[in-house]
């Protein structure tokens, strides 16, 4: 009941600023079981980051459009890195007609958190993927670099052939990598692990149950290191998303607000542990 009425609350608010401020000072409230401060806990500052001017800064919109970002890597560190988009689509009509191939991955370029993986050519919803194009992504939890993005759907190849390659998330303060999060098994048991910018394991997770079994960081870990620093050094605070089977990198996206200030630290005190990485 009470989720109802948070939720109720929540689309009353006006699209506004102070909408915005209320609407993510709610869910962070109801997150952390707490109150955003002043310090520099990592939700702490990214609150204050999500709710400043500065996420309508002309850069990180443009780099939030899953289709434009590709215009930003190429020109920052090369378009080797980034993934061949087969088709970008701008309307109903345009998903009417497409052939999609066989194997493709399917998302919205003006969200996040929503994918298509089509396989073998089985049969895909294109109702789905037209809902996309009525999706607005600010309204879903306020983030404004989304506020005003054009609405598309990117086709993209399958990477690895969908057998192997893991997410290498970067968190990235000053043009340095501070924390790295690599994510395991993302569609099957969804696992993580966290190392410092020295590449050393922490004990800690957030939000996916730690993953205790062992693991060995790519050979490439270097290079997917320099690419996340060459794109980072354009902003404060950011995250850099890669793809990597150890041999090919690609970048998935460039995150602004991680997990929307809204992750939960496990254990919870381990959040002052992170955050001494990031900041200090």
């Amino acid at each position: 009941m009470l989720t109802k009425v948070l939720a109720r609350v929540l689309q009353s608010l006006p699209k506004t600023r102070t909408g915005d401020y209320i609407f993510s000072y709610l869910l962070f409230l109801r997150a952390h079981r707490r109150k955003p401060g002043s310090g520099m806990l990592l939700n702490d500052y990214l609150f204050r980051l999500k709710t400043s001017k500065e996420m309508l800064s002309p850069l990180r919109q443009f780099t939030s459009d899953k289709a434009l970002v590709k215009h930003f890597v190429a020109a920052t560190v090369g378009d080797k890195y980034n993934i061949e988009s087969i088709a970008v689509l701008e309307s109903k009509a345009e998903i009417d007609a497409f052939d999609f191939p066989a194997s493709c991955c399917i998302k919205p370029t003006h969200g996040s958190g929503r994918v298509i993986l089509r396989r073998d050519g089985e049969p895909i919803d294109k109702a789905e993927i037209k809902a996309w194009f009525d999706l607005n992504y600010y309204l879903y939890k306020r983030e404004v670099n989304y506020r005003y993005a054009e609405p598309k759907v990117i086709i993209e190849p399958i990477l690895f052939g969908g057998t192997k390659g893991e997410d290498y998330k970067f968190f990235c303060f000053n043009g340095k990598v501070k924390l790295l999060q690599v994510d395991i098994g993302r569609h099957h048991v969804h696992t993580r692990k966290y190392y410092d910018g020295a590449m050393n394991e922490q004990d800690f997770s957030m939000k996916r149950p730690r993953e205790l079994g062992p693991y060995e960081l790519p050979k490439n870990m270097p290079e997917m290191i320099s690419v996340a620093e060459k794109l980072s050094s354009y902003f404060g605070f950011v995250r850099i998303d890669l793809y990597s089977d150890g041999d090919a990198i690609y970048v998935g996206e460039i995150t602004h607000c991680p997990e929307n200030a809204c992750a939960r630290f496990i254990p919870l005190e381990a959040e002052q542990t992170a955050s001494d990485l990031i900041f200090n």
